[in-house]
């Protein structure tokens, strides 16, 4: 018995049939690639992905942690995007289910984990490594090995023999795994963009090299944190400068005895005999170089002094100072604030 087959009929149901599967494979797929997955059981997995690593090896790494939930989906992903050339090395941060397409954008972002790290005003370099050292990034040895290329101020400072003074301080967010070199390079630009064409115009127009400017800049932060004082203690050493008086700065002894490995803590009258060009006591004018690293407003405060006619200044002992013009008068402000404040602080111990 013969049976009539209608081709046209049949090859027409298998076309829909076959459409009918496709759609639904790229339906399945297309959920896939959009379904959010999370694979490990932690609140959340780093994944390094080294410089150089192939796609593949990146695939296969975000698969063994859990990231992705297999290979193919991966590569889809790739595909889709069109990502795959721009994946980026770093660690990377992944706290909450996320989809295979989700998770190579992100990569070919390069949106790496930042570790914050904050170097407040008026730290030496070696102060500033040990607060490297703390942040997990390295040690203080390789913070000091980079602070020592005066090459990257060069442009600014031919006398510089180390970044001293040019490490800008501020809060830098910076990818884990950020080398010393790689900060310490920041920390110039950060400095390069704090010293503004505007401040470079105002010291060549007023006679002063860029490290006189942030020499007596880090003299300013380091003997006042209060903003209201900073323009006026400018101002004294500026009045002091230009009459050929020593500056007399504190500071400046306390870090000649730092970098000879001399200071106890205590500041005392024998400590302002010792000889260092950076003892302002003995040596008039500017010291050799900066002691510390200033900010902005120290920086601008050298160039924008406050008019006033103050010789002298003395802490008191509450973060501010009193400021005087006369040698009788800051005598009498000595006594008040210094002799008598530590004779009665001495007097209430001892009860």
């Amino acid at each position: 018995m013969w049976i009539r087959v209608n081709f046209k009929k049949v090859l027409g149901i298998t076309v829909v049939v076959s459409l009918m599967i496709s759609g639904y494979r790229v339906g399945a797929l297309y959920t896939s690639l959009v379904q959010p997955f999370r694979g490990y059981v932690s609140g959340e997995m780093v994944v390094e992905i080294p410089q150089g690593m192939s796609g593949s090896a990146i695939g296969s790494r975000l698969i063994e942690t859990g990231v992705v939930s297999d290979y193919s989906l991966f590569r889809w992903a790739l595909r889709v995007t069109g990502k795959g050339p721009w994946l980026q090395s770093g660690h990377y941060r992944f706290d909450r289910p996320m989809s295979a397409t989700e998770v190579v954008r992100k990569i070919a972002r390069g949106d790496v984990m930042l570790s914050p790290i904050t170097f407040p005003e008026g730290l030496r370099l070696d102060e500033m490594a040990a607060v490297f050292e703390r942040s997990g990034l390295g040690t203080a040895s390789e913070f000091m090995a980079a602070a020592i290329d005066a090459s990257l101020i060069a442009n600014l400072d031919t006398e510089a023999v180390d970044l001293e003074g040019y490490l800008f301080p501020d809060t830098y967010r910076v990818p884990v795994g950020t080398t010393a070199r790689e900060l310490v390079v920041e920390m110039v630009r950060g400095f390069e963009r704090a010293f503004s064409a505007e401040l470079k115009r105002a010291a060549e127009k007023q006679g002063y090299t860029v490290r006189q400017v942030v020499t007596l800049a880090s003299l300013v932060e380091k003997e006042t944190a209060r903003a209201n004082e900073r323009r006026t203690v400018a101002g004294v050493y500026r009045n002091r400068l230009n009459i050929g008086m020593g500056l007399q700065c504190d500071p400046t002894v306390i870090y000649a005895l730092q970098i000879a490995g001399l200071y106890d803590g205590n500041l005392t009258r024998a400590n302002l005999n010792f000889d260092s060009p950076y003892n302002t006591y003995r040596y008039p004018g500017l010291p050799p170089g900066p002691i510390a690293a200033p900010g902005k407003a120290s920086l601008e405060a050298a160039l924008s002094p406050e008019k006033v006619d103050y010789l002298f200044f003395v802490s008191r002992n509450d973060g501010s100072h009193a400021f005087a013009r006369t040698l009788r008068e800051h005598n009498r402000n000595v006594q008040t604030y210094q002799v008598r404040y530590f004779r009665e602080k001495r007097r209430k111990k001892a009860q």
